[in-house]
């Protein structure tokens, strides 16, 4: 059974993505957030690939470890995809310590 919380959430990041796409020349770092954890992934669309993922209980730490991969996969230049979250909190921290890890956006 789909709530409703989950349909208006799926559409705010069909909103979001129809906004962001990632590309060879900049892959999409996409996030993800439960209530104990959060993921990082860095994906190329147009060949359907995750180039880079990291995950863990604290955002910064996830965002230095999402840089330090992505670094190391020849990866500086990113476009930032919130999915449905705003961009505050944990989102925030996460892409605060990203682009102190070198990632830029």
């Amino acid at each position: 059974m789909i709530t409703r919380y989950k349909k208006s959430s799926q559409r705010r990041a069909v909103r979001t993505r129809n906004k962001v796409r990632g590309s060879s020349d900049r892959p999409r770092l996409s996030v993800f957030r439960s209530n104990k954890y959060i993921w990082a992934q860095v994906i190329d669309d147009s060949m359907g690939k995750t180039l880079a993922a990291a995950g863990g209980k604290k955002p910064a730490e996830v965002g230095k470890t999402i840089a330090e991969r992505a670094l190391k996969a020849k990866i500086k230049r990113i476009v930032f995809d919130r999915g449905a979250y705003r961009y505050h909190g944990q989102v925030k921290i996460l892409a605060e310590a990203a682009r102190e890890g070198g990632m830029e956006f």
